[in-house]
């Protein structure tokens, strides 16, 4: 009797919930929108993984598409491939007098987002959910990330073999910069700007949103 009495609990122990991970709060779409900034330095000695972007990639799988034509395509870009994408592309473009990422701040890897078809509204759609939904993912993993308009897309295209044609950059890595939201009104500037090592970026507040 005593043999099953112990059995029976040890049963109920193991199928009762994980209690640290129900006391664990999960972070919050508030908490993961602020911790999703645009990072232009990152930690060099941090080497993304292959597993890691590809979990970034696959939100890709599960999120909305304009007419549901699921066009776009990802190029992942290891620390092994990074030198072939980063004298390629442009950071901080509203910074004039500095050049980034910084000498030693360089990311280590990327995504290049393709398109099947020629880019139209609908592709940007899709290039919007697509990109702010990798972001995130990546900052709930941890790591940092930034969009990249600014490069060259022949010079990329060429580098990579690529069939598609590149619309977006996307960098991935652990950002070692220290960011700051400033609230600003409808009048005053929105680009953003450094000021004591901190990277400050001008939002309007929600209320200049609103249309009444």
């Amino acid at each position: 009797m005593a043999d099953n009495y112990l059995g029976r609990k040890m049963e109920e122990y193991f199928s009762r919930p994980d209690d640290r991970n129900s006391r664990r709060p999960a972070k919050t779409l508030g908490q993961l929108l602020l911790k999703n900034r645009s990072h232009r330095g990152y930690d060099s000695s941090f080497i993304v993984r292959a597993d890691q972007l590809r979990s970034i990639i696959e939100v890709c799988s599960r999120i909305p598409s304009a007419r549901n034509q699921q066009v776009l395509r990802f190029r992942p870009v290891l620390a092994d491939e990074a030198s072939s994408v980063l004298p390629h592309i442009r950071l901080g473009g509203a910074l004039q007098d500095v050049h980034l990422p910084l000498p030693g701040t360089e990311p280590n890897a990327f995504i290049i987002v393709c398109s099947t078809v020629e880019e139209s509204r609908y592709v940007d759609i899709d290039l919007g959910i697509a990109a702010q939904s990798m972001l995130l993912r990546a900052v709930e993993m941890g790591l940092n990330g930034i969009c990249i308009g600014a490069f060259d897309k022949d010079r990329i295209r060429e580098a990579f073999s690529l069939k598609h044609e590149p619309l977006l950059i996307l960098a991935i890595g652990r950002g070692i910069e220290q960011i700051e939201l400033v609230e600003i009104g409808e009048n005053d500037g929105h680009d953003y700007y450094r000021s004591n090592g901190t990277h400050f970026v001008p939002k309007l507040r929600a209320e200049e949103l609103i249309i009444r």
